[in-house]
């Protein structure tokens, strides 16, 4: 297994994702996830959500590791699709971290959906 320093962060995986997505190799996971377009790219990325509850909630903490690895390559995979860069994640993150988070959540709405 490849160890990575304490240098790699999310920002090396989008980069990496960006780099395979667009390669065409048809042996690279990442490129056919491109190919197949948000609706692939999406599904897959709510199926590895669903399996990293369900290793949450029974407890099984190497599944927990497994999975969320799983749901974070396929979350950039989506925003790469989606042409959002991590950047604009994390700085939404930094701009909620100046607020308590219950006053945050109350000043979104979804739309049609009205306040709470």
């Amino acid at each position: 297994m490849r160890e990575f320093s304490d240098q790699f962060s999310l920002a090396d995986l989008e980069r990496i994702i960006a780099e395979r997505g667009r390669s065409g190799d048809s042996g690279s996971w990442t490129a056919k996830l491109f190919a197949g377009g948000m609706d692939k790219a999406a599904k897959k990325l709510g199926e590895e959500a669903v399996e990293t509850v369900i290793a949450a909630v029974g407890g099984d903490r190497q599944a927990i590791v497994s999975e969320s690895a799983d749901l974070v390559y396929h979350w950039l995979v989506v925003l790469a699709l989606a042409g959002v860069p991590l950047s604009e994640v994390i700085g939404e993150l930094e701009r909620r971290t100046g607020q308590s988070g219950l006053a945050e959540k109350a000043s979104r709405t979804k739309p049609g959906h009205g306040p709470g």
